[in-house]
């Protein structure tokens, strides 16, 4: 692991752990990953081609969906995508790199908890 890619994971760690104490639970059982870029198959899912429009992405199933059931093969997975969210403080002048990486993880752990992007948007207008 770089030293880059430890700072990310510390400042998402540091995000996850002031989540309320019901959410941090279940965010501690989701992997966190970082990566360079998202891969071509992550693009194409969403039907994008420029890969900094892709700073993170959550893969698994959502806690309100989620059956004992139907376990899932893979644990849940937060990605941080390292460059494209450098390109994106780049782009915001003035923004702290910390903040915009708790940003991004909060982000993709809303998600995980069953947060749609327009429910996302509605309280948190950050993209715009």
């Amino acid at each position: 692991m770089s030293r880059d890619d430890a700072h990310f994971l510390r400042v998402a760690g540091e995000a996850i752990e002031a989540f309320p104490p019901p959410l941090r639970a279940a965010a501690r059982e989701v992997v966190v990953q970082v990566a360079e870029w998202p891969t071509p198959a992550m693009m194409a899912e969403f039907g994008m081609t420029d890969p900094r429009e892709l700073t993170g992405l959550y893969e698994g199933t959502p806690l309100p969906e989620k059956s004992a059931s139907f376990p899932s093969p893979y644990p849940d997975t937060v990605w941080l995508f390292r460059q494209p969210i450098l390109a994106e403080w780049r782009d915001r002048p003035g923004q702290d790199l910390d903040e915009l990486i708790a940003h991004v993880t909060v982000h993709e752990f809303a998600h995980h908890f069953g947060w749609s992007d327009d429910d996302i948007a509605e309280i948190d207008p950050w993209w715009e």
